[in-house]
């Protein structure tokens, strides 16, 4: 098989879909790779590390989505390039669809087979190939809060640890999933007094004791939520439902009880967002204000550490690439259920259950289809 791996073009982003060391993993299968020039060069992988690998050169993105069987990416694809795709051909990347009724007309229109990272699953009931990601981002969303707590980013002016005789700052994670633990963590290692929200009761037990109640954790319904932001002064959203919009959990009214530059981190904005006042931004433009409060909406949070981000995606992607080349995407999905849920676009239908509800279109089992 033919693959392709372009360039990523999104704002920021520097990642890249395959490694050096996944061409030459593929190379060995009798595949052949084509590589768009200087597509993993802001992480340190230029053309000839691609080329002593076995890879091909493509000199544009065009010639990579002409002549391939299938597309390896990061992100979603942006408009320039869902155009360039063809009938049949397999695209494999993350696609965040139930919230981009563009994106999911372009891609029906160009009658792929599109395949989303994000809701691959694995035999744990979780989602291997967003995992890397999600921890990445959650890890990135203290960090990037820290900042916007600073006075001149609009902040409150908190330090998260405090200082002797001063208290820590107040960060609330919505969501105890693998977002929520890993910025849970990353706050509590700066000292910050962390309280995890969740309606997983066995969520909550495990982060109680993984942490030895150094972070609190409450029940979430409206009314603890509620009381807890008015004191807060960072909000990690991390909430997930798979494939679907999220919901919106922190209204436009409940920013006024918010303190004045306070910061809410939406790790949930690829999907939409989990709070009223979210817009997705980029590492341009991470931030705005809204009735006093700092929003940090980056919807390509793990492009900032894009070499960690590539190595530890490529790391989860790899094996599902080598199958999808080797059997073809048909026979791939009909040996594997959980790539099978990964399959979200098929030739002009909409093929997961909660894109097709959150953007009003008829679904169709995957199975009726291949």
């Amino acid at each position: 098989m033919l693959i392709g791996v372009p360039k990523e073009i999104k704002n920021h982003e520097y990642r890249v879909g395959m490694t050096p060391a996944g061409v030459y993993e593929l190379i060995r299968y009798g595949h052949k790779i084509l590589v768009e020039s200087n597509a993993g060069l802001a992480i340190g992988y230029g053309d000839e590390d691609y080329i002593k690998a076995g890879a091909l050169i493509a000199k544009s993105a065009v010639e990579v989505f002409e002549r391939a069987e299938m597309i390896i990416k990061v992100k979603e694809p942006q408009a320039s390039e869902y155009k360039m795709l063809r009938s049949g051909q397999v695209l494999f990347t993350f696609l965040h669809l139930a919230a981009d009724q563009e994106l999911a007309k372009g891609l029906l229109d160009s009658d792929c087979v599109a395949i989303a990272y994000e809701t691959v699953t694995d035999d744990n009931g979780g989602l291997p190939l967003l995992a890397p990601m999600s921890e990445v981002a959650g890890r990135l969303a203290v960090q990037a809060g820290a900042h916007a707590l600073e006075y001149h980013k609009g902040g409150c002016g908190i330090l998260m640890g405090g200082v002797p005789g001063v208290k820590p700052a107040n960060v609330v994670v919505i969501g105890g999933g693998v977002v929520g633990m890993n910025a849970a963590r990353m706050a509590a290692g700066l000292g910050a007094d962390v309280t995890v929200f969740d309606r997983n009761l066995n969520v909550l037990k495990k982060i109680d004791n993984d942490f030895n109640g150094r972070i609190k954790t409450i029940y979430s319904n409206h009314m603890n939520l509620e009381k807890a932001i008015r004191s807060a002064h960072m909000i990690v959203g991390a909430v997930l439902i798979p494939g679907a919009a999220a919901p919106k959990l922190v209204s436009r009214h409940m920013l006024k009880e918010m303190k004045k530059g306070a910061v809410l981190i939406d790790v949930a904005i690829d999907q939409g967002g989990c709070f009223e006042t979210s817009m997705p931004t980029t590492h341009q433009n991470p931030t705005y204000i809204v009735d006093d409060v700092v929003h940090y909406c980056v919807a390509n949070m793990p492009g900032a550490v894009a070499k960690t981000s590539t190595l530890a995606l490529t790391n989860a992607t790899l094996p599902f690439v080598v199958d999808l080349a080797n059997k073809g995407w048909k026979q791939a999905v009909l040996e594997n259920k959980h790539l099978m849920n990964g399959l979200n676009i098929c030739r002009g239908n909409v093929t997961y259950y909660a894109v097709a509800r959150d953007l009003g279109y008829n679904y169709v089992d995957p199975n009726s289809l291949i």
